[in-house]
């Protein structure tokens, strides 16, 4: 149990920060749909096409905020990304109209993936190098376990279903992006890297990153498997009950949060690194074979495929995040990592927009070939990345940067 808390000094701040907002995106994501269907009052499809757009603005716009990180530093930028990230959450109190909505989502969205891009620089300028992937290992157990706080209060407010309620999980929400901008004052401050004016945006032209990136694109198809596919596929192809997607839910962000420290220990370069990918993709195959078996006409047989596929799926999750950690942070050069990792980050904006597509039309419309033909993909784009990663690594015209965290400590 001691692996849970992060070692003090930056790594425990950085994990209080992740904390503090996590819990106010985990009741967020749990009432935001009804909150802009029944509440603002708009159509379903009018609300998806909204935040269809406003991610898609967000994850082009991320790459340009971590360019900023890197050339004004990263924890000045944070903190006021994450101000802003709290004052477009609070707009949406106000909101009553499509038009605005859109506005207050492109902002929201904006601000999260520059957010994301500069704490990532934020920790790569505080930790030392070989701790990053634990540190990060750290950052997603503590996220896991604020979501599911957060997912709590907002089932608090789903079962009261008043205007209140929401009201008061958007006000939580906005709140707790306050309090990470204060924790996030507590870190030492990062110089900005200089950076003339010869290169701008240099990952838009490194073609060797970007296909690392795309492959890591297809590993993260496992995100909307558990919050789209899955649900839909135990609703429409299996006798299970319908409670089971929740507790499926619990099941995952509490291994996440349990053992991910401990899986990504293994993972310290870019060898180690290919081989957790390789092993990840490896289970997402027998993920997909298992959870195929689960449309039987037994309920008892299909609780028992799905959470011996869910299981393997957190498994080949771990082994992902770490692994592709460890790859975007080594493979990005010194000076550049919070524009390299925003471009990395949007690998997980085109997994959440075109996923849910993807999976219904394979997994519903084909059954069980639609699961081996997940299955088969994911593996070989696991298997490429190792190629990729090589190719990658030998175009790097520097060595692997020295451990400013340790200096900046």
């Amino acid at each position: 149990m001691p692996n849970l808390l992060p070692p003090a000094g930056p790594q425990r701040t950085l994990s209080l920060a992740q904390l503090s907002n996590s819990v106010g995106d985990g009741a967020y994501y749990v009432t935001s749909a009804l909150y802009f269907t029944h509440v603002v009052g708009l159509a379903p499809g009018r609300m998806g096409l909204g935040l269809t757009v406003a991610w898609a603005v967000g994850s082009v716009a991320g790459v340009s905020l971590g360019r900023i990180a890197d050339r004004r530093g990263p924890r000045g930028t944070a903190v006021l990304l994450a101000l802003t990230t709290g004052l477009a959450v609070a707009s949406f109190l106000v909101v009553r109209d499509f038009a605005l909505f859109l506005a207050a989502a492109c902002l929201y969205a904006t601000a999260q993936s520059g957010l994301a891009a500069a704490r990532q620089a934020l920790l790569a300028g505080l930790v030392a190098t070989k701790e990053r992937t634990g540190a990060l290992a750290h950052l997603q157990s503590t996220l896991n376990a604020g979501l599911a706080v957060g997912a709590a209060l907002g089932g608090v407010a789903l079962s009261a279903g008043t205007t209140a309620a929401y009201l008061a999980v958007f006000a939580v929400d906005a709140a707790s992006f306050l309090l990470c901008a204060l924790v996030l004052l507590r870190l030492p401050a990062v110089p900005g890297a200089p950076g003339g004016r010869k290169v701008k945006l240099a990952v838009l032209r490194d073609r060797p990153y970007a296909v690392v990136t795309l492959l890591n694109t297809v590993l993260l198809l496992r995100m909307p498997l558990l919050s789209v596919g899955l649900p839909l596929w135990i609703t429409e192809r299996t006798e299970a009950p319908e409670w089971l997607v929740s507790a499926l839910f619990v099941l995952n962000t509490g291994a996440v949060m349990l053992f991910q420290v401990r899986t990504a220990r293994a993972v310290r370069g870019i060898p180690t690194a290919v081989r957790a990918l390789r092993r990840s993709g490896a289970l997402m195959v027998l993920t997909c074979v298992v959870l195929a078996m689960s449309a039987v006409d037994s309920p008892w047989a299909a609780v028992a495929a799905l959470a011996g596929g869910s299981v393997l799926l957190v498994a080949a999750e771990m082994l992902h995040s770490a692994g592709s950690w460890q790859l975007s942070f080594d493979l990005a050069p010194t000076g550049r990592v919070g524009e390299y990792q925003g471009f990395f980050g949007t690998g997980v904006t085109v997994a959440r927009t075109l996923g849910p597509l993807v999976l219904t039309g394979l997994l519903l419309g084909r059954g069980t070939v639609g699961w081996l033909l997940l299955g088969g993909t994911v593996l070989a784009a696991s298997y490429a990345l190792g190629p990729a990663a090589r190719w990658a690594a030998g175009t790097r015209q520097e060595p692997a940067p020295a451990p400013a965290a340790a200096q900046a400590v």
